[in-house]
């Protein structure tokens, strides 16, 4: 049972209603007493009168039906269903305004107030139900993500060992702390939300850039990690507020002039944090606050890439025996083969592969709605640089922190240093043939699920090319459905590629499609990374 929180130096006084008032049982305003929340474990609030002499006055608050309003800096109103006084027969519902020492502790009172609440909807504190404890009622994440699937989720980010990974990429960090420090003055004297703070490194960056206030919120285990972290570095901490819970859940008691997280998956969708990103702008951000990231752009363009085909093509090898043990396995061949080609390949690839300028589409977080990242329709459109198998698409996704100083990219491009995304592959289990100067069109099609991915669907086609092309014909067409949550992950396979002269003449000079915008090793014109010798360990 989590332990209680405690305020001193409170003072409190009863708003009766009208038959209170007719019972004349209005006690005058109580200073120096104490607010106590879940007393004995119990989601309830405690307002205990100073000396042994007056605790008949004090007052047991059932949080189940009970609201919060701010009056103002340091005062609240506490309105419920019951409000009793110990040892009294009579009971009204009133509303108690509650006054604290200081602006932080009113927060932090009212902080503590939601966080005992959460979980309570009805009945008494302890009643039980099926699982053994009164539950909430579903909030939105709950209705669209699997229960299982999200303790899954949570425990892996509730881990240090994974968040160690995360921190180790020092692209990663070292982007995220140079857009934070390099915008100091979109963060000095500003309330920050930190949306999945994880470890709390990023609101250690805030709050090293003058945060006026940071609140972290994280639903795993590592919220508890996260504070000690925080309490660790007290200088910062004091700006720091953790709150344990789902952004979909969680009340803060201001609003933030800047979110800051990171809630990238591979193909930067996955996982479907973006979903919570837009849902926490949605109540969290004031009018004409920023989001570090601000944009994200997912990257594709077509690859040839025999070694890797026939290393996915020969797993299913096994399935092809006619006596294992007596048993003909070759009926299962079919399914198997489909089976590798339904996992997306997770690796550093070289660049060299793409055989065409890649494409990009474009998500805008301060605008987008949520609903948006439920479907997500992709067309393509690529020119073959050479003559050669397609084996696929590769894409790589990168996000823009728009600050007010500096614009600064986080790429994980295949011709930048490797992050721990690496770059994804969508095989064909069919390759297509084209010819240098080939039209290649289709369709790149996401669908989230309820396990916190998405279901891709990929369709490539290479046009009708030379005499007669104009007409605009399909010449070939080859689709793929693969499942993102189940990638291959081909991180300790070799890396050695023979590459035609010609694509080693044509592939340098490609550049991404798009806004025109160019790109030096996947940051701004302006911005480059010089890798040092700790990137090398994600190389």
């Amino acid at each position: 049972m989590a332990p209680s929180d405690l305020f001193h130096d409170v003072s409190f006084s009863r708003v009766p209603s009208a038959a209170a008032a007719a019972a004349d049982d209005s006690p005058e305003a109580i200073a120096g007493g104490t607010a106590v929340f879940g007393e004995d474990g119990a989601p309830s609030l405690s307002l205990v009168c100073p000396g042994a002499a007056r605790a008949k006055h004090t007052l047991e608050i059932d949080l189940s039906d009970a609201q919060i309003f701010k009056l103002g800096p340091t005062e609240c109103l506490c309105v419920n269903g019951e409000s009793v006084a110990k040892d009294e027969e009579k009971s009204y519902s009133r509303a108690i305004k509650i006054v604290l020492r200081t602006e932080a502790e009113s927060k932090a009172f009212y902080l503590a107030f939601q966080r005992w609440k959460h979980g309570v909807i009805s009945g008494k504190a302890g009643e039980p139900l099926e699982n053994g404890v009164i539950i909430a009622s579903k909030s939105k994440f709950d209705t669209k993500i699997e229960a299982s699937s999200a303790k899954m989720y949570f425990h892996y980010y509730g881990q240090l060992l994974h968040q160690q990974n995360m921190l180790q990429d020092f692209v990663r960090t070292g982007t995220y702390y140079a857009a934070v420090m390099e915008n100091r003055s979109d963060f000095e004297g500003r309330v920050v939300v930190d949306v999945g703070a994880g470890s709390g490194i990023l609101s250690l960056f805030a709050a090293q850039a003058g945060a006026r206030h940071v609140y972290a919120i994280e639903a795993s285990e590592m919220a508890e990690h996260a504070q000690r972290l925080i309490s660790g570095n007290p200088s910062l901490g004091q700006r720091i507020t953790v709150i344990k819970g789902k952004v979909e859940e969680v009340e803060l008691p201001e609003k933030a002039d800047i979110l800051i997280s990171e809630p990238m998956g591979t193909l930067l969708v996955n996982e479907r944090m973006l979903e919570t990103y837009v849902i926490a702008r949605d109540r969290f951000l004031g009018p004409d606050g920023k989001m570090f990231p601000t944009t994200g752009r997912i990257h594709m363009a077509p690859f040839s890439d025999e070694y890797l085909y026939v290393e996915m093509a020969n797993k299913a090898l096994f399935w092809q025996q006619h006596n294992f043990f007596g048993v003909d396995l070759t009926p299962l061949h079919g399914s198997a083969f489909q089976g590798y080609f339904s996992q997306p390949v997770v690796d550093a690839f070289d660049p060299r592969l793409l055989i065409s300028p890649s494409t990009y589409h474009m998500l805008d977080f301060t605008r987008m709605k949520e609903e948006d990242l439920y479907e997500i329709d992709i067309p393509l459109n690529f020119v073959a640089s050479v003559g050669t198998r397609v084996h696929g698409l590769a894409c790589w996704f990168d996000v823009l922190f728009n600050g007010s100083t500096v614009q600064r990219w986080l790429t994980t491009a295949p011709d930048s240093p490797t992050t721990h995304w690496y770059q994804l592959r969508c095989i064909l289990s069919q390759p297509l043939y084209v010819m240098a100067g080939q039209e290649i069109t289709g369709q790149l099609h996401l669908v989230a699920h309820s396990a916190q991915s998405y279901t891709i669907y990929l369709t490539m086609s290479a046009k009708m090319w030379g005499e007669g092309a104009e007409q605009g014909g399909i010449l070939q067409t080859s689709t793929a459905k693969l499942e993102l949550k189940e990638p291959y992950y081909r991180l300790s396979q070799p890396q050695s590629y023979v590459v035609q002269d010609q694509q080693e003449q044509q592939l340098p000079s490609l550049q991404p499609q798009g806004s025109g915008q160019q790109m030096q090793d996947g940051l701004s014109p302006s911005i480059t990374i010089e890798p040092d010798q700790d990137s090398a360990a994600f190389n």
